[in-house]
């Protein structure tokens, strides 16, 4: 209660429902006033108006009076036209405005996550503005609208007939209805008589809580509807003061004279002419159950108390102003004793105060109050009728989180589920690793799920882009998350790298088992007729040359991407220079034995030392200018393969890695071009022959390497340059070393210096 606040008030039996209002507006300490049957006559005491007469009637009125800057306070008209200030500014109401609600109603349905739905409409004001607010609001929720159709009850048939037949097609499950009870009567007959079921009716609370719904054919296929209705409240006090009234306080009221009359069924006036029996005048509503008595639901009467109080505490904060801080020219209060409306009205905007319910109440710059409802589903009684069930509420001042607040009642949905809500989307949602195409022509809500590209994610669900992994990760199978790229190089333990490794070691092996054949008959013409000491250098580099095609297998490293191509480098011209001198040493002797000739004092055991170590040191400055340059060095090759990382020695400056393979390259051509001039020497154990053959399949192996080194991918790469290196060491030393090796062991009556003269002279 508010002390010391006289509020004046004057209330009309044609201007709005009599009930609620004179049982609100008693509640309020030291009220004054009157009640009359005038039609809306203006009261020159009039500081603000307070009630309801419909929504034509209202916003007729409130236009009018605005223009007298009345305040004018409505407890039900909820049209969204009267939030603009321009044409209403003295317009306030306690009751949200459909606008709210049409937002509210697309947050709910958001909420559940239903995005496919139809919307239906009353073809009235209130209908058409309140469902085109809805869908407006559902868009922005990325709610899509199947269909959105309007009728009227008291419209042309075919247009009902039209709307049933789109939602016989119609592929949504919801349906928004936002009309007054009478189209929802029709439009749940007509579904009914089609056999329409399982559908989910969102409804306005024009509508969703209306008891007369019960007695319509069809109301069944309602049970399950969700809405939002004004929230209840209990007023302190209200009960036990409509229960302490008596028709001595209203002496000149009608309406208590009639109620009184039919609630106890007495005549209170003796002379009327009529068969009911007098009043004693004890009579009491202490036990009387009756609708003025009922406070259970009190919803719009609610409204009517916030009204009311919002009035007293402008009139209070008006009369507890202090001259020079109040809110008119130059800091001036109002005259208490000669109150303005106008005056009324600047209050009225800065009112904010909390409900015995622990509401806040103001109203915003538009004259509307917070937006708060209560969720209420329609379920099936015990007798058979349909009931509003609260199930939660809606906050729209609270967080957005935290809007919505659900109790512990379960909902029955409209498809006669209590566990789940029935599914209404034009498409299912995408699951991870997947992302959303919308289909040509349809809204947004219908897509086609598209798996993504590899080495790309999506790991929400609905999700309309697919991210790229970062350089070092690819998409998993399910292509829902990014994982580290495998990293391969060509290892020891993986059967290419076992084989690679098998072959070097067995060509090593082969190779010393030469060199001790070599050895042990090292005094036999065979061996010493083949220039012993170059065949040993060369059976020593060729060892060098199997061996040094292990540094090319396992992980990468600073040292070992310099030592494989160094090592390779100088090992084959180690090889070559040998064979090379091997060659000279050939074509020196024959000619040496040519009447007159003394070619080989130029071409001794020293000249051939010195010409295999000049070659050879050629290839090591090559070799010490690219390691000083610009050496290899390993490098994580992303290129080749998207979904892997390729472990591999850079080879830093191309020039020196092409100069190497350029110089040994140049070496076997010159010692294949003397071998073929030297091939048809009459000798039987021509050396020259089986170095051209060795020779031609070298060369052969090189430039066969040039292309497959340079088209192959990854780990391939390697294995063809250890291939190049194996083939050409396998082919000079079989070429070179089994004819003799196999007259050493398996011939020896050939290998006696006469059998070699024999053969020499023919």
């Amino acid at each position: 209660m508010l002390p010391n606040v006289k509020l004046g008030y004057k209330i009309f039996d044609n201007c709005g429902t009599m009930d609620i209002l004179r049982a609100a507006l008693a509640l309020v300490s030291g009220l004054e006033g009157e009640v009359t049957d005038d039609n809306c006559t203006k009261s020159e005491t009039v500081q603000a108006i307070l009630g309801h007469s419909g929504s034509r009637p209202t916003i007729a009125f409130a236009r009018v009076v605005g223009r007298f800057h009345i305040p004018v306070i409505s407890h039900f008209a909820t049209c969204a036209c009267l939030s603009n200030r321009k044409k209403y500014p003295t317009f306030y109401r306690t009751i949200p405005s459909d606008y709210y609600q049409s937002r509210a109603l697309a947050k709910l349905v958001k909420h559940v996550g239903w995005t496919w739905i139809g919307a239906i409409a009353a073809n009235n004001q209130y209908g058409l503005n309140g469902i085109n607010a809805f869908i407006q609001a559902a868009q922005e929720y990325g709610v899509c609208i199947e269909y959105s159709e309007a009728f009227s009850s008291s419209g042309p048939p075919n247009s009902l007939r039209r709307i049933i037949e789109t939602v016989k097609r119609a592929t949504s499950k919801v349906i928004v209805v936002f009309t007054s009870h009478r189209e929802m009567k029709l439009l749940a007959k007509q579904l009914h008589r089609e056999n329409i079921t399982g559908l989910q009716f969102v409804g306005s609370d024009a509508w969703i809580t209306d008891p007369s719904l019960t007695d319509s054919e069809g109301h069944s296929i309602l049970v399950g509807s969700l809405g939002f209705v004004v929230s209840k409240a209990q007023i302190p006090g209200l009960e036990e003061h409509l229960r302490r009234l008596h028709p001595a306080q209203f002496q000149d009221s009608q309406f208590v004279k009639d109620f009184w009359e039919d609630t106890f069924d007495c005549a209170l006036n003796e002379t009327a002419n009529t068969q009911r029996k007098p009043c004693s005048g004890l009579e009491s509503l202490q036990n009387v159950d009756s609708l003025f008595t009922d406070v259970s639901e009190l919803r719009f009467t609610y409204n009517v108390y916030k009204s009311v109080y919002a009035v007293a505490h402008a009139l209070d904060n008006l009369l507890k102003c202090e001259q020079g801080k109040g809110p008119f020219s130059n800091g001036s209060c109002a005259d208490s004793k000669h109150i303005q409306p106008w005056q009324v009205l600047q209050y009225l905007d800065t009112v904010n105060f909390t409900s015995a319910e622990g509401e806040m109440v103001y109203f915003d710059s538009n004259g509307d109050s917070p937006a708060r409802y209560d969720l209420v589903n329609v379920q099936m009684t015990n007798k058979g009728t349909m009931e509003g069930v609260t199930v939660g509420m809606y906050d729209a001042s609270l967080p957005e989180s935290h809007q919505f607040i659900r109790n512990s009642i379960p909902i029955i949905w409209g498809n006669g589920q209590a566990e789940k809500a029935p599914l209404s989307v034009c498409s299912e949602s995408c699951l991870p690793g997947t992302r959303k195409v919308l289909q040509r022509g349809k809204p947004v809500c219908c897509y086609d799920c598209v798996p993504c590209p590899s080495g790309e994610i999506s790991n929400l669900t609905d999700s309309i882009h697919c991210m790229k992994c970062p350089p070092m990760y690819w998409s998993n199978e399910q292509k829902d998350a990014c994982i580290a790229k495998a990293i391969e190089f060509l290892a020891y333990d993986e059967i290419l790298g076992k084989l690679i490794a098998f072959f070097s070691l067995l060509g090593a092996f082969l190779t010393v088992i030469t060199m001790l054949v070599f050895y042990c008959h090292r005094e036999t013409p065979l061996v010493r007729a083949n220039n012993s000491e170059l065949s040993f250098l060369l059976l020593f580099s060729l060892t060098l040359c199997f061996l040094c095609s292990l540094t090319f297998m396992g992980r990468p490293s600073e040292w070992s991407c310099m030592l494989r191509h160094t090592a390779f480098g100088i090992t084959f011209v180690l090889c070559i220079s040998c064979v090379l001198g091997k060659t000279i040493v050939v074509l020196m002797a024959f000619r040496a034995t040519l009447p007159g000739s003394n070619m080989m004092k130029w071409f001794g055991p020293a000249q051939q030392r010195l010409s295999v170590l000049a070659f050879t040191l050629i290839q090591v400055v090559i070799c010490i200018l690219w390691l000083t340059i610009n050496p290899p060095f390993p490098f994580k090759n992303t290129e080749h393969y998207k979904e892997k990382i390729i472990l591999e020695c850079a080879l830093g400056s191309t020039v020196g890695f092409w100069a190497v393979l350029g110089y040994i390259g140049l070496l076997a051509g010159l010692c294949f071009v003397l071998a073929f001039l030297g091939r048809k020497l009459p000798d039987h154990f021509n050396e020259a022959k089986l170095i051209t053959f060795s020779m031609l399949i070298f060369c052969a192996v090189w430039i066969t390497f040039i292309p497959a080194y340079v088209s192959s991918p990854g780990k391939f790469t390697v294995a063809v340059e250890i291939f190049a290196i194996l083939a050409s060491s396998y082919g000079l030393l079989f070429c070179i070393f089994m004819p003799k090796c196999f007259t050493i062991l398996f011939r020896p009556e050939q290998n006696t210096k006469k059998h070699i003269m024999g053969k020499a002279s023919k």
